[in-house]
């Protein structure tokens, strides 16, 4: 079953610094990961990269605030989307809806790149923790 999609955790010790250089705009923060490909299996390859570079943020000033990520020298997924984390959102806004934002606004490039740690995973599609955002699966 294709319930699952492919990226990478965000390190917490990055996430944690990376919450101090862009304060969270909304109230429900997710800096949790970045997304590879949606819809695919469990057995799905892992990609080998394991380090990325935060190069940029967006947002719509309505509820959606992302950081653009360059992985592999590449700020480009394989579908032509951009690479990003969802920083955090307004309520009633879904993660996915930074896709839409980074398309219909763009993006500005962040003053200096900060170098992140990102670990490849496979993630659960539609299961979320207690605090809100996805729990991760090998």
């Amino acid at each position: 079953m294709a319930g699952h999609f492919v990226g990478w955790l965000l390190h917490p010790d990055d996430r944690a610094r990376l919450l101090t250089l862009f304060p969270p705009v909304y109230p429900r923060v997710v800096a949790h990961h970045v997304t590879l490909k949606a819809g695919v299996s469990a057995q799905f390859p892992l990609p080998r990269e394991t380090e990325g570079v935060v190069v940029g943020m967006a947002g719509d000033g309505r509820g959606v605030q992302a950081l653009v990520v360059e992985i592999g020298g590449a700020n480009r997924r394989p579908d032509g989307s951009i690479f990003h984390i969802t920083w955090s959102l307004a309520p009633g806004r879904k993660p996915v809806e930074s896709n839409d934002v980074i398309r219909q606004f763009g993006w500005t490039a962040a003053a200096q790149r900060h170098p992140i740690r990102i670990e490849p995973r496979i993630f659960a599609s539609g299961q979320r923790s207690a605090s809100g955002t996805l729990p991760s699966q090998k």
